[in-house]
């Protein structure tokens, strides 16, 4: 007689389906309050990092199009829905979607995603790119705070894009380009399925000459800087690392202590406007306190000369710290301050809650400071990342 009772899931499966229906269950509240307060019968992201935060996965073929091949939506009618072509639909369905979403797939050669979005849609929407009729949809504002599920991820993320940055880093030579550099860290982080929109490596000269050192031919030389905005499942996550080699020059440990300790400021701010439980701080406030941190240390001007960063999360920067800002500081979410003095950089990727800040790149495998907040009687103080001598 054969026993027809099937097998039970293995653990795993279960805490995926889990953690899949949690980040659903997010998803609909968030949306269905979004609807409720815009008088709209259905939302849509065809952008791919916004459709990557309502799916946790990829609607991206050409990386060069700012609208992927599918766009996902929620409606009131028919909750979690998805357009795309009929090139795109069986993959979709199989690899990139949870089995929850009803996909709607439209020839290839008889409609746009825009129009198979709109002949989707019963009543008024809005959508992340353009739909003729449709309401005009700032998607970042919707994205935050951050979920559980999300920090369970970018924790995960941040420890990976970390490993993979130091790992290279730790192998640099003086004679190494910065092209070689580059590709090494671009492997390196393919490797854990994570893309790197943006890969910059300054060697000693061009560090100290421009901010955003993208990678050249020329040899790192004395020391380099090698940075990082990675992304996975939509997130992003962002980083830096110094290394330097025997001939480094003097001034840099007291740079990048100059940039470490203005970027503890920012996070002192960002935390501050937040450990009440509710936001009393913007951006611009944050700003603030790091334009003061410069001049505190001794360096009035550098602001000047670079953004600081800002609030990270399904974009490089949701928003960056600028002066009278009013994008609100909110909890939780991830923050990745990235101040520059002449040649140094300091910059990862921190979770703020209510409760404290949480560096996410980390593998505590790279020398590391305690570092203070320059405000002015804080006693905040924070691990950074040293740079390190090759």
């Amino acid at each position: 007689m054969t026993d027809e009772t099937p097998p039970s899931a293995a653990p795993d499966d279960d805490a995926d389906r889990n953690r899949t229906q949690e980040h659903l269950d997010h998803r609909r509240e968030r949306l269905t309050e979004f609807l409720d307060s815009a008088g709209l019968d259905a939302v849509w992201f065809g952008q791919p990092n916004s459709f990557a935060w309502l799916t946790t996965g990829s609607n991206v073929v050409d990386r060069d199009a700012d609208v992927g091949v599918a766009a996902a939506g929620y409606t009131r009618d028919d909750g979690f829905v998805a357009v795309t072509n009929n090139i795109e639909a069986e993959r979709l369905a199989n690899e990139e979607l949870p089995e929850v979403f009803d996909i709607t797939s439209v020839p290839w050669y008889e409609s746009s995603l825009a129009s198979a979005v709109a002949d989707a849609t019963a009543g008024a929407g809005a959508a992340d790119f353009d739909v003729p009729g449709f309401d005009e949809l700032d998607a970042s504002r919707l994205r935050r705070p951050l979920s559980a599920t999300d920090v369970d991820r970018y924790r995960a993320l941040g420890r990976d894009v970390a490993d993979a940055l130091e790992r290279v880093a730790r192998e640099l030579q003086s004679g190494d380009t910065e092209h070689e550099a580059a590709a090494g860290l671009r492997i390196s982080l393919a490797t854990l399925g994570i893309e790197a929109p943006v890969t910059l490596v300054g060697g000693s000269e061009r560090a100290q000459t421009y901010r955003h050192f993208t990678p050249t031919g020329a040899q790192l030389g004395d020391y380099a800087l090698v940075s990082v905005s990675a992304e996975r499942g939509g997130l992003y996550a962002s980083a830096t690392r110094t290394v330097a080699f025997d001939s480094a020059p003097a001034w840099l440990a007291s740079r990048h202590e100059t940039a470490m300790r203005v970027e503890a400021s920012a996070l002192d701010a960002t935390q501050r406007a937040v450990g009440g439980g509710e936001s009393s701080g913007t951006a611009g406030d944050v700003f603030d306190a790091i334009k003061n941190a410069y001049d505190t240390l001794g360096e009035p001007d550098e602001w000047r000369n670079h953004h600081q960063g800002g609030a990270t999360g399904f974009d490089t920067r949701e928003w960056i710290a600028a002066p009278e800002s009013d994008e609100p500081i909110e909890a939780p979410l991830a923050y990745a301050y990235n101040p520059t003095v002449r040649g140094a950089k300091s910059e990862d990727t921190v979770l703020v809650t209510e409760d404290g800040v949480e560096v996410l790149t980390s593998t505590g495998e790279w020398p590391t400071r305690s570092v203070t907040s320059a405000i002015d009687g804080s006693p905040f103080t924070i691990e950074r990342h040293d740079v390190r001598t090759l």
